[in-house]
């Protein structure tokens, strides 16, 4: 099972006290506001009216919230060649884990787990001659099979913390981030994917979000 499938199969998982945020958060850069993007023209008014957008960032960086099934994976390389900006888009799975894609206006491509532990519990492989994934989950050839997707998805983290930095360098972003730190917070939990990825772009050194104004 590829990595997206896999995803999007745990998309239509949800959690027994709690459901989280299953969809795509898009992050991109625009004088205008994202969702008037011509790649977003073919989505009816009605589920457009849903989505969400999270507080920007300073220099035009904006986040739009997209529930599940209204972001297709062509959608990035639109939208970068809308903004002329480097964009990335996190594919999130019942708040519990997120690949990260990124894309530079040069066609370069990166991703990346957040929550590898969730990640590796998802894509770890399964048996052929396996009937009922129920009965294997929990199990000591689960944990075995879990163990060595984590060994692999660990194994990629320092290349693709390069490759976001790479990202974010494209994008303008000042040269403060240090690659020891991205690989630390790509190693690490929250127990929102959200939030993980938040902390991403602040690692990166993207510019905070802005702080509501108060009341009056």
């Amino acid at each position: 099972m590829c990595q997206w499938q896999a995803i999007r199969c745990a998309g239509n998982v949800s959690k027994e006290d709690s459901v989280g945020f299953s969809g795509h958060l898009v992050f991109a850069r625009g004088e205008r506001p994202l969702l008037e993007a011509p790649v977003f023209d073919s989505i009816d008014q009605e589920p457009k009216g849903t989505v969400q957008a999270c507080r920007p960032r300073p220099g035009g960086w904006q986040t739009l919230r997209f529930d599940h099934g209204l972001w297709e994976d062509d959608h990035l390389l639109a939208l970068v060649e809308w903004t002329g900006a480097p964009a990335c888009v996190a594919h999130v799975s019942d708040s519990d884990v997120a690949l990260v894609t990124g894309l530079g206006t040069d066609g370069q491509r990166w991703q990346a787990w957040l929550n590898l532990d969730r990640a590796a519990a998802l894509l770890a492989e399964e048996p052929e001659d396996l009937d009922d994934v129920s009965l294997w989950v929990g199990t000591p050839d689960f944990d075995e099979a879990v163990g060595r997707k984590r060994a692999e998805l660990e194994a990629d983290v320092p290349a693709d913390a390069e490759g976001a930095l790479a990202w974010a360098a494209a994008a303008g972003v000042p040269a403060a981030a240090q690659r020891a730190r991205i690989e630390e917070l790509l190693h690490s939990r929250e127990t929102f994917a959200e939030d993980l990825f938040e902390a991403l772009l602040d690692e990166l050194g993207f510019p905070r979000a802005t702080e509501p104004s108060p009341e009056p």
